[in-house]
């Protein structure tokens, strides 16, 4: 049978009953090996690195939902990424977003620079940039969108003009978003990653990420080495995402709506500086948001003016918990300067606007008017 609907994928692709038991709930299989009936004679499966039916299933589930013919499970976000980039090889030059995860930065920059691999930073809310920055060498242009932690929109179906022109590969990492507010592959993306540790885990219980293709020369080549480095995830943390995705899309319709309210409260509070969120019709790229995405996410930047600032506020929040991380049900704070791209060099934040005041949010799926009543008061004590 063919399912239509976003959530009925989610409940029920890869999550068919067990045909041994019936059990409508996926089997953890905690298992490290399998028997072989002789040698050269087995089941398909050999060895967990290898083979997991628990991770199967969660990758059956997540290829259907980013609309893809494959997706590849990993132990992080980053042990995603870093599987993934192995795709290229020394010589080779990526075009990558300028504003993006200070994690993706230090793994570019201090990691796979040294293995011969280039990089060009462009602000990728301009496609005439990305144009303009491509080399002879060029094998990947690798995006985020919205942007962490500015949140700032690149156009997916532009970007993957160019690289259909170019023949060179799209990535675009989707944590942000998750599947069910935005897929890249459907507008022309060729792999999309996601940090599964956020929206898709959903409740700040594992570590995990996965990325999805559509083709399937890809597909072949991320098969081969998601089992030759071995950055795979135990069964648990797969089982564990079957049953988290099984309500993403009512997680992320309220985290949208919390964020929404909570993003037009801060637009109007004197003590913000300025916003960032693509829900507002004051976003820049609010259009495109409504173009390429089906809402505008649980994530929010604010802009208090200082460091003080920002350490108060961050001490003064109380359903907010100050915290790295995001996506997950509770609601947490992070001072991005210092946290989450702490690794980017101080004058780069300073042109990218990630300053010593710039607070992002996490909103949560808790009760909006407490949300809200948190955030006044936190702001009041400025």
């Amino acid at each position: 049978m063919t399912y239509k609907g976003f959530s009925t994928k989610a409940i029920h692709i890869g999550q068919e009953p067990d045909p041994l038991t019936g059990a409508v709930t996926v089997p953890l299989y905690q298992t490290s090996t399998y028997a072989q009936e002789e040698i050269g004679k087995h089941k398909g499966f050999e060895y967990a690195r290898t083979q997991n039916p628990t991770r199967f299933a969660w990758e059956k589930n997540l290829a259907a939902l980013e609309q893809g013919i494959a997706a590849f499970a990993f132990g992080s976000g980053m042990a995603t990424l870093d599987t993934v980039m192995r795709l290229l090889s020394s010589g080779d030059h990526v075009v990558a977003a300028r504003d993006m995860y200070g994690g993706t930065f230090r793994l570019f920059d201090k990691v796979l620079r040294r293995y011969g691999v280039s990089f060009t930073y462009v602000d990728m809310s301009d496609a005439s940039e990305v144009v303009r920055a491509l080399q002879p060498n060029t094998k990947m242009i690798y995006a985020e969108s919205p942007t962490n932690p500015m949140m700032m929109l690149t156009d997916l179906s532009a970007l993957a003009e160019i690289a259909r022109q170019e023949d060179i590969l799209l990535t675009v990492d989707n944590t942000f978003m998750s599947p069910y507010l935005q897929q890249p592959l459907a507008l022309g993306a060729h792999i999309v990653l996601h940090s599964a540790t956020k929206y898709l885990g959903g409740h700040s219980d594992l570590v995990s990420g996965i990325a999805a293709t559509n083709r399937e020369d890809i597909a072949e080549q991320l098969k081969f080495l998601q089992n030759a480095t071995g950055a795979v995830p135990g069964p648990f943390e797969c089982w564990l995402l079957l049953r988290s995705v099984k309500t993403l899309a009512l997680r992320m319709d309220r985290h949208c709506s919390n964020a929404m309210q909570v993003a037009q409260f801060c637009e109007g509070h004197s003590a913000v500086q300025a916003i960032h969120y693509p829900g507002l019709a004051s976003h820049p790229q609010h259009e495109l948001a409504k173009k390429q995405m089906r809402n505008f996410g649980g994530m929010i930047s604010i802009e208090l003016g200082s460091m003080e600032k920002a350490l108060a506020f961050s001490r003064a929040v109380r359903i907010f918990t100050l915290a790295e991380s995001l996506g997950g049900v509770e609601s947490l704070v992070c001072h991005p300067a210092s946290m989450t791209h702490g690794s980017v060099p101080p004058e780069t934040r300073a042109e990218l606007g990630i300053t010593d005041g710039l607070i992002r949010l996490s909103c949560g799926i808790e009760d909006v008017e407490d949300m809200l009543a948190d955030v006044e008061q936190a702001l009041g004590s400025l």
